[in-house]
């Protein structure tokens, strides 16, 4: 009797043709619409690789990830290869591109001055009884592509990791970022630690040409401004 060939599993493939590795090692641009999908499903069938199987699908919508996404999970298992379970991960993964894509059509927020800063932040950090450091990455427009807290201490301080703000600040592509915190004590004096932070992380990011556009300290009703009173 003829032995049937093995199932086309990526992890049986030579490295080179392996999506997974591909991606962590060359980067997500590296890759094929077929390679990415190919990652979602993991192997193909008996007789082509996951690459190959997921070739075929994206031709039979044109190679087009919008159509593909409009295929239902029965229309996906026509294809020899794939069973339910793969057909929700395809189906799934298409309807989180779409959703993104939904978010990102939304109007960032645009910083025009301190009290934009100050009306984004306040409701998250104005009323906190500890202390908390955000930082607000913003794009070449100025508007908010995130932000993110970057440490949280008690009321006493807080501790700050520049190489973690800088290195989220490469990721999305930010070119300004603007810092702030609370006092829950409320005083609007900066402290000499809050002065040396900023002086830091301006010096850091002027290496990788980010600009620090401002350093609020918030409290529940009012704010100091670096920027403000020209102290960057």
């Amino acid at each position: 009797m003829q032995e049937k060939p093995a199932s086309f599993s990526i992890k049986n493939w030579s490295q080179d043709d392996q999506p997974r590795e591909k991606l962590r090692d060359k980067g997500k641009l590296a890759l094929s619409d077929a390679e990415l999908v190919a990652i979602l499903i993991g192997s193909g069938n008996r007789e082509e690789s996951a690459v190959a199987l997921c070739k075929r699908i994206l031709a039979s919508v044109d190679n087009n990830l919008s159509e593909l996404g409009k295929l239902s999970i029965k229309q996906l298992m026509q294809f020899k290869g794939i069973g339910e379970a793969k057909a929700i991960s395809i189906t799934a993964a298409l309807e989180l591109g779409r959703r993104r894509r939904a978010g990102e059509a939304l109007e960032k927020k645009k910083i025009a001055s301190s009290v934009s800063v100050f009306e984004l932040m306040q409701p998250i950090i104005g009323d906190l009884a500890h202390e908390e450091f955000w930082i607000i990455y913003l794009n070449n427009s100025n508007k908010v592509i995130q932000k993110n807290q970057l440490s949280k201490g008690g009321i006493t301080g807080t501790l700050v990791d520049v190489r973690l703000a800088l290195k989220t600040a490469l990721e999305v592509s930010a070119t300004g970022i603007i810092l702030a915190h609370n006092h829950p004590s409320g005083t609007l004096k900066p402290s000499q630690a809050d002065k040396q932070i900023t002086n830091k992380l301006k010096t850091a990011a002027q290496s990788l040409d980010i600009k620090v556009l401002d350093h609020l300290i918030i409290t529940e009703k009012a704010y100091f401004s670096f920027a403000d009173e020209a102290l960057l």
